[in-house]
């Protein structure tokens, strides 16, 4: 499924609501949020700050996809194409960064 479903699927949700999105500072906000929380499962699953016994077990996988439906959002309330930006991305890194890594021999 491409960026741009993705998009439609997010937009498509958040049209189900009034409102619409929230503005793009409080997005951001909800970002950071997101991040943190990955932040913290990644450091009790590869870092030294185990869980309590007590705490909620969240999945990695999950507070990724928060994060990108939050970017998803965002995207979408500031009228940016991800497919386009993306695919201007990866022509950036293909071009800049040709030679700045090691090649895989496979």
């Amino acid at each position: 499924m491409s960026l741009s479903e993705h998009q439609k699927i997010s937009d498509d949700w958040i049209k189900k609501f009034t409102g619409g999105y929230f503005k793009p500072h409080e997005i951001l906000a909800r970002l950071m949020e997101e991040v943190g929380k990955l932040a913290r499962e990644i450091n009790h699953k590869f870092g030294p700050k185990k869980k309590k016994s007590s705490e909620k077990k969240n999945e990695i996988g999950d507070e990724i996809a928060d994060i990108i439906f939050t970017l998803l959002c965002l995207a979408n309330s500031l009228n940016i194409d991800l497919d386009k930006s993306f695919t201007k991305m990866i022509k950036k890194i293909n071009t800049r960064d040709k030679n700045r890594y090691k090649q895989s021999s496979s």
